[in-house]
């Protein structure tokens, strides 16, 4: 996973939850710092404090903040709305840009004609060519020459430098998850009941 760390921006925290891990980058003066925690559940509990962790260490504040990077996915829905709904809340509060980045992208960044591969549930991948649309396959479907993310800090440390290099046309757009198969929750089947008001 290549990383080309020039840029003019200032600090740019990136994060991601969309699989069994919480991670953050911070991208400061050409250089990345990462930290990450391989977890099944908590990211919710732990996103918060890691971020503020990876600031305090580098001697910044959120207000010190120039863009925010933000993993959308594929992966846990729960993840992926936990770490969206934080970005879009800090950009927000902190009136920066936050940019949405896929796990295929961070892979992908540096490498040119390659297919990039996601674990998913029940022995299956989600895939993804350049510039093509992603899809979910089963395992044995995977390309042996498919690029794998890493570990959790070099692809949140891809996120940085992508979101710190992003062009103002993408910088305008608010993060979205990125979900490739249904919800495994389904709506109740029995009708909701009827409620009554005082003039019936």
């Amino acid at each position: 996973m290549g990383c080309n760390t020039a840029s003019s921006y200032g600090p740019v925290l990136a994060f991601d939850t969309s699989a069994a891990h919480c991670a953050a980058a911070l991208f400061l003066d050409g250089a990345v710092v990462t930290a990450a925690q391989q977890m099944n559940r908590g990211q919710a509990e732990t996103l918060m404090p890691l971020l503020n962790e990876i600031l305090t260490d580098q001697g910044l504040r959120c207000s010190d903040l120039a863009r925010l990077a933000v993993g959308v996915g594929p992966g846990n829905f729960t993840g992926i709305r936990i770490a969206v709904s934080a970005a879009r809340g800090l950009a927000m509060a902190l009136d920066i840009p936050a940019i949405g980045v896929s796990s295929f992208e961070a892979v992908l960044h540096g490498q040119e004609g390659r297919v990039a591969a996601i674990s998913a549930p029940r022995d299956m991948a989600y895939l993804q060519k350049e510039n093509a649309p992603p899809c979910l396959v089963a395992l044995e479907e995977v390309p042996e020459d498919a690029l794998w993310p890493e570990t959790p800090a070099a692809l949140v440390k891809a996120m940085a430098v992508i979101a710190s290099q992003a062009r103002a046309d993408r910088v305008g757009m608010s993060p979205a998850p990125l979900y490739i198969r249904p919800a495994s929750a389904a709506p109740p089947r029995a009708a909701p009941p009827v409620i009554l008001n005082d003039a019936s």
